[in-house]
């Protein structure tokens, strides 16, 4: 299950996919996919493909973690980062261990209990969480250098672009039940954003409101 070919496959699929990151890729491989789902699903941890977590819920498949991470790095290395949607902590543990700083938000908050445990399993400090309506991102801890959201809006919230700091990256899926993309949306500056479509994908949608 966590043997080392097991993660290797699992490493040269993404790159047949085209991930090139390879310090991303050297994190996927080594995070313990496993510990993010149920023991009942363990056995398909490697796999690269989406697994439900409850609340009707799912952890992304190991492909969109490693794109999205990719992207959000492509431009050089972020120090403050939001993620939008704690979920499962999978790419939040992801995270932690490529930027300076993740501050994760999550609307439910068995969820975001669940991955705290695990974030503090694995020894990752850099991590904050708050339990919050998603789409409205984390004002105080802003502005962002990066921000990466893992459910999809019907559009970009205006709250997340007015916390990107210029020459920031958001990463974020766009979309309703009829399509999604993701997106790369950059600050150039103040007033000025470059936005990228960049492929199909399937995320939650981004809802609103809290569950405690």
């Amino acid at each position: 299950m966590t043997s080392k070919r097991t993660r290797d496959r699992l490493i040269s699929r993404l790159r047949e996919q085209g991930i090139q990151n390879e310090k991303v890729l050297n994190v996927i491989r080594d995070t313990p996919r496993h510990i993010f789902i149920d023991e009942a699903l363990s056995h398909r941890a490697y796999e690269d493909t989406a697994l439900p977590i409850g609340f009707n819920q799912t952890i992304s498949q190991p492909y969109i973690v490693a794109r999205m991470t990719e992207l959000l790095l492509e431009d050089g290395p972020r120090q403050n980062v939001l993620e939008v949607g704690t979920g499962s902590g999978y790419q939040t543990a992801v995270l932690a261990q490529l930027v300076g700083q993740v501050f994760s938000v999550e609307r439910i908050r068995g969820l975001q209990e669940k991955a705290r445990k695990r974030i503090q399993q694995l020894r990752l400090r850099n991590v904050m969480f708050r339990h919050t309506d998603g789409g409205m991102g984390w004002p105080d801890k802003g502005p962002f250098d990066g921000i990466m959201v893992t459910a999809a809006p019907e559009q970009v919230p205006q709250e997340l672009l007015d916390q990107l700091a210029v020459g920031g990256v958001l990463v974020i899926p766009v979309g309703d039940g009829q399509g999604q993309v993701l997106m790369k949306i950059s600050r150039v500056a103040e007033d000025q954003f470059e936005r990228k479509v960049l492929e199909p994908v399937r995320f939650v949608p981004l809802l609103a409101g809290v569950i405690r």
